[in-house]
């Protein structure tokens, strides 16, 4: 399916949709900002600030383990200094997610969709690395791959949650499962979504394709950040960070064997070390 098309088929989403909890407006204001070539790392901190809560959530993240900065930031200003722009938009990205699923944390479901989208943002990353591509970038990408599954999750909270409890099968599989109960799979309702906030067109692919097939080259070239995250999300489901609980996934080394072999010799080609790694960022934000 070609992004065209997606974007097509999101036009036909039920009215219920347009009615969802407001994602926080920061990270809103800071993805459309850091977009811009020109942007300002003083503005960009200006806008952080202006919500004590946001400012300090995302201080602390941005000081956790899972960015392992070499020296903890005092402000917002000096971590956007640090870190970078970039860096700083997939943080606020991920505090933006975690405060919109707010107390629906604590229900398994809904705690599952967290862990799998940070497990698909940390492999992401790494696998950038090893395509040298921008793992900020990448790290943005894998938050942002499943935004659909925050508005099923807010239009029919009970219902989805049922379903991600009850479905057996792939994580591409589950699509059609999504839209007999909606109308609509996740892919679409994340299109949906990048529209209606007005976030960045280069987000589309990746949330539209996802779940499509599997690239296969052997040049390190051919692949794109839509490629990388398609991987990134089965790796994800592999080493132990399913979207949903009873989910079917492919071995590791199926999915190590589609590397390009440059690639392949920056990546863990054991399963246990990706996901040793993965595992105990993860746990240092639910420590937070």
């Amino acid at each position: 399916m070609h992004v065209d098309e997606s974007i097509e088929k999101t036009k036909t989403l039920p009215w219920s949709f347009f009615r969802l909890s407001p994602f926080p407006q920061i990270a809103l204001r800071v993805m459309k900002m850091v977009s811009k070539e020109d942007v300002s790392m003083f503005k960009l901190a200006e806008v952080i600030s202006s919500d004590p809560a946001f400012d300090s959530e995302l201080l602390t993240i941005a000081n956790s383990p899972l960015f392992a900065p070499r020296y903890p930031a005092i402000n917002i200003l000096e971590a956007v200094s640090r870190l970078g722009t970039k860096n700083i938009q997939g943080i606020c990205l991920t505090v933006a997610v975690r405060t919109y699923l707010g107390k629906s944390l604590s229900l398994p479901a809904m705690k599952l969709i967290w862990n799998h989208n940070l497990a698909t943002a940390l492999v992401a990353e790494q696998l950038a690395l090893a395509f040298s591509l921008n793992k900020d970038d990448a790290y943005t990408a894998g938050i942002m791959h499943d935004i659909g599954r925050l508005a099923m999750a807010s239009i029919k909270p009970k219902e989805y949650a049922e379903l991600l409890g009850s479905f057996t099968g792939s994580s591409a599989e589950i699509l059609a499962a999504e839209s007999e109960l909606f109308g609509f799979d996740h892919c679409e309702a994340g299109m949906q979504l990048i529209e209606n906030w007005k976030l960045p067109h280069d987000f589309e692919g990746i949330v539209a394709h996802h779940h499509a097939e599997a690239l296969e080259s052997a040049d390190s070239a051919d692949w794109s950040m839509e490629s990388i995250i398609h991987l990134a999300c089965q790796l994800a489901d592999t080493i132990g960070f399913p979207a949903f609980k009873h989910c079917e996934y492919v071995l590791y080394p199926s999915l190590y064997e589609q590397l390009p072999a440059r690639a392949a010799n920056h990546f863990p080609a054991e399963m246990e070390q990706l996901a040793d790694t993965i595992t105990a960022k993860i746990r240092s934000v639910e420590s937070l």
